[in-house]
């Protein structure tokens, strides 16, 4: 049976009690880790957010019904204990932040007796993540968790304070918004006083923050929720939370040197590791070119080599004819794997198909120089040479090629050196390799939707130098907008805005959008615009990435508190669910049989 609290005090959390509080009376509450009974001491290892505790009973200390009730606790109990704390009596255990310590109980409180838990509560849990994440409620009391989340805090917390000290204000934009499909789907929310109208719930506060510089507050941040019905994969969420800012009078410069800044104190402060700045800045094209990626893992090598002059003009229809289209033929070299087995060789090519690769050709030089190959045969001798040459390469060395379109070669080739990096236990997780990335193109064409589309939204300004084809050659046009990313995951990324209208009117006829569609779907900003509109830039994060990669973890769902899954359901909650049917009739809503019964 629970007891009650009344007149008891926590004094110390389980890891606040030292060696200094030797001597003392401590009260101390928490969850019943493990309980031993070792004939006349029962040893209960008492835990909370903080860490464990050793608590020792014995009957001439606690009386008979104390020591009865010690000897029925068990896992996940909530208790209280007022002890002494003493040094330990037994071994000293050093992986314990607590180990040279014991409190020796003189009261004992049961607060909340617990059922068996379905998995053990434990650091580094095995159990399917499945189980654990429908009895979220216990996974989060494991330490691991319980870290990660409080190293989100910590985060939240020094982002607040040092834009604060930067002039910014916090301000919040609204969660129910018009819906303005442009990339990702909106969840749509149905208005009960506007039978058949809906609201969106915000992809993210791009037009409210762009308001707000209109508006004169110069600099604005928020920790902003949003929501993306997207598909979902490990470093995505439908619902996740932006660092949010905005600032007027800028340009790129003085948004990347307050961002580097902020990234300076935060993992200075929460991790201890020093970011040297200024942070190394690449353009888009110089990271595709050498990386095959936007976002580029820089903590290795392996970088992409364009040999299409090399083997213009040599016997390998594959190599010439995705020249003669237009193409390239572009290889890494992984270094010391000439003697990688043909099994191996033959999965990597398998993985580079799933990326739009119809083969992947090899060249393997062996510690001796042999060269073994799928390909050579159709080359001259002074042609394999060249290549080799080209590649930079050594004996004991696996080069592997990609001809295609650019497109699919970076696809393949960006995706096949991460592959080899991950095989070959390349990935650090304790090196911290962050990189600006600039200058991306303004737009890429849709084939789906037939017309150019824009790269990061309708509001970016292109550079200035490229304004003039705007309207010629939009697919030339490079945009002011820049990406921070973090061992090859895009932490943030922002633009400079656009702010004249005559610029902004050439956006979107380059978008396809008539006068009338552009004000139907962005009128509110647009007039906005008319009354005197600054200069401005801003960036966004992705906290929760931000919070994986300073965590270690390889899932945001492991520093999320109640996270969904793949298919964006809660397994703890079961949402989404059906709803009452007058609430259905409330919000005029009817359903057809096929949705009733998916």
């Amino acid at each position: 049976m629970a007891e009650s609290m009344k007149g008891l005090h926590r004094t110390h959390r389980c890891t606040e009690v030292s060696a200094q509080n030797i001597g003392e009376t401590v009260t101390v509450m928490g969850w019943v880790q493990k309980s031993r009974n070792k004939g006349g001491i029962i040893f209960v290892d008492l835990r909370d957010r903080s860490g464990i505790l050793q608590i020792i009973f014995e009957e001439n200390d606690i009386g008979t019904e104390g020591f009865e009730k010690a000897y029925k606790l068990r896992s996940e109990f909530v208790i209280a204990v007022v002890g002494r704390v003493e040094a330990r009596s037994g071994a000293v255990n050093d992986n314990l932040a607590t180990g040279n310590i014991e409190v020796r109980a003189k009261e004992l409180r049961v607060l909340s007796e617990a059922l068996t838990p379905p998995f053990p509560v434990e650091e580094g849990s095995k159990t399917k993540e499945e189980l654990r994440l429908k009895y979220r409620y216990l996974d989060l009391r494991r330490p691991d968790l319980q870290r990660n989340l409080m190293l989100r805090s910590r985060v939240a917390t020094l982002t607040r304070q040092f834009l604060a000290d930067e002039g910014f204000l916090e301000i919040e934009t609204p969660m129910l918004c018009k819906s303005t499909p442009e990339g990702a789907r909106d969840y749509l929310v149905p208005s009960r006083v506007h039978p058949g109208n809906f609201y969106a719930l915000p992809q993210s506060p791009q037009l409210f923050k762009q308001l707000l510089m209109c508006s004169g507050y110069d600099r604005y941040f928020q920790l902003a929720r949003c929501f993306r019905d997207e598909d979902l994969r490990a470093d995505r969420q439908p619902e996740f939370t932006q660092i949010d800012m905005e600032l007027s009078f800028v340009d790129v410069d003085d948004v990347i040197d307050v961002n580097e800044r902020l990234l300076q104190k935060l993992f200075g402060e929460v991790l201890g590791v020093e970011i040297k700045l200024p942070i190394p800045r690449m353009t888009w094209q110089e990271a595709m070119d050498r990386y095959g990626s936007d976002k580029p893992d820089t903590r290795f090598g392996m970088e992409l080599k364009n040999v299409s002059e090399v083997v213009r003009n040599c016997g390998f229809s594959v190599f010439t004819s995705a020249i003669a289209a237009g193409g390239s033929v572009r290889g890494i070299n992984a270094v010391g794997q000439g003697e990688m087995p043909r099994k191996k060789i033959d999965a990597l090519v398998d993985y580079a198909k799933d990326f739009g690769a119809k083969g992947l050709a090899y060249l393997a030089i062996a510690p001796d120089g042999t060269v073994k190959s799928s390909f050579t045969k159709f080359l001259t001798e002074e042609e394999v040479k060249a290549l080799i040459s080209a590649m930079e390469a050594k004996p004991g060395d696996l080069l592997l090629f990609a001809a295609d379109k650019d497109k699919v070669v970076y696809d393949v080739l960006g995706n096949l050196r991460l592959e080899i990096a991950r095989n070959l236990d390349l990935l650090d997780k304790n090196q911290y390799n962050f990189l600006w990335v600039t200058q991306f193109p303004l737009f890429e064409y849709s084939e789906e939707e037939g017309r150019y589309v824009a790269m990061h939204h309708p509001f970016t300004m292109p550079m200035e130098e490229d304004l003039a084809m705007l309207r010629t050659q939009p697919g030339k046009v490079r945009a002011k907008a820049y990406d921070i990313v973090l061992n090859g995951t895009e932490i943030g990324g922002g633009s400079v805005r656009i702010f004249q209208s005559d610029v902004q009117e050439q956006m979107f006829e380059a978008l396809g959008f008539s006068r009338e569609d552009a004000y139907e779907r962005f009128g509110f900003l647009l007039n906005a615009f008319q009354y005197g509109v600054p200069p401005h830039a801003g960036l966004a994060y992705g906290l929760d990435r931000l919070v994986m990669l300073m965590a270690k973890e390889d899932s945001i769902r492991d520093v999320i508190a109640f996270p969904k899954v793949k298919d964006a359901s809660c397994l703890m909650t079961d949402a989404p669910n059906v709803v009452d049917e007058k609430q259905l009739k409330e919000l005029s809503i009817a359903l057809t049989e096929a949705e009733k019964t998916m």
